[in-house]
């Protein structure tokens, strides 16, 4: 069988993916997060009597963002993910399709980094309504300084690639188990010891802690995290999709 051959099949997979987020509760969190975390800054900023610039505000945003509420979303999205096919146990329907079995799980990586990449563009916008929103509810504390939205964006994507390994090992555990509990610990356990250990000099190669080490004041830093997360996530990716194609069934 040809490349060509088996691309529409792989796409049909995507969109059979897709479908199933649609209907399951993955796109509202995927919406709360990045809301949340806008909620707080206009509140945030109302607190304030003295304006803010706009960078402070969108570095707030974007450290709460890879500190705490990415890794957890990811956490959650993936469980939420994997579910689909554990809760109505409809592997074994699935993996009797005349399919490659690594298309089912590669749907899932492709579904699953595009959920993240939204998110990340979502958390850009509402973050620049929460700012302007805060300004015109108190004139006083009205943002400085020019909204430079290139380089937040490109900070955000620097975020994005930096979790790929993050994804990756949440959705391989995820999909491994039935239950929800193995990837939920892990993600629980890694964000904890992330956030006690922000300083560690190991944290630059620790899943859980990547994504916030692209707000190092230390360029290098945050670049040989940014290596390690979308280098490490496409291995990890392509041995999920190896390894998980040779099972039967997840257990």
């Amino acid at each position: 069988m040809t490349a060509l051959s088996r691309t529409p099949r792989f796409t049909t997979a995507i969109a059979v993916e897709a479908h199933k987020l649609r209907r399951s509760l993955a796109l509202l969190l995927a919406t709360v997060a990045p809301l949340l975390i806008a909620v707080f800054v206009f509140f945030n900023l109302l607190r304030g009597e003295k304006p803010a610039p706009w960078t402070m505000s969108l570095q707030s945003s974007a450290a709460i963002w890879a500190f705490f509420m990415l890794p957890m979303s990811i956490t959650a999205l993936t469980a939420l993910v994997a579910q689909a096919e554990h809760g109505p146990r409809a592997w074994d329907h699935l993996r009797a399709l005349p399919v490659p079995r690594w298309h089912l799980y590669a749907a899932k990586a492709v579904c699953m980094l595009a959920l993240v990449a939204a998110m990340s563009l979502l958390l850009a916008a509402l973050t620049s309504l929460a700012v302007v929103g805060a300004g015109i509810a108190k004139p006083a504390i009205a943002a400085t300084g020019v909204l430079d939205i290139a380089g937040y964006l490109r900070l955000l994507g620097r975020i994005f690639l930096a979790s790929w390994l993050l994804v990756a090992v949440q959705l391989w555990i995820a999909l491994r188990w039935a239950s929800f509990v193995p990837a939920l610990a892990t993600g629980i356990a890694g964000t904890f010891f992330a956030v006690v250990a922000t300083s560690a000099k190991v944290g630059v190669a620790m899943p859980w802690q990547i994504p916030v080490n692209q707000l190092a004041s230390d360029p290098a830093r945050a670049d040989l995290a940014l290596a390690l997360g979308l280098a490490g996530g496409m291995v990890c990716f392509a041995l999920m999709l190896w390894r998980m194609g040779q099972r039967e069934m997840p257990a």
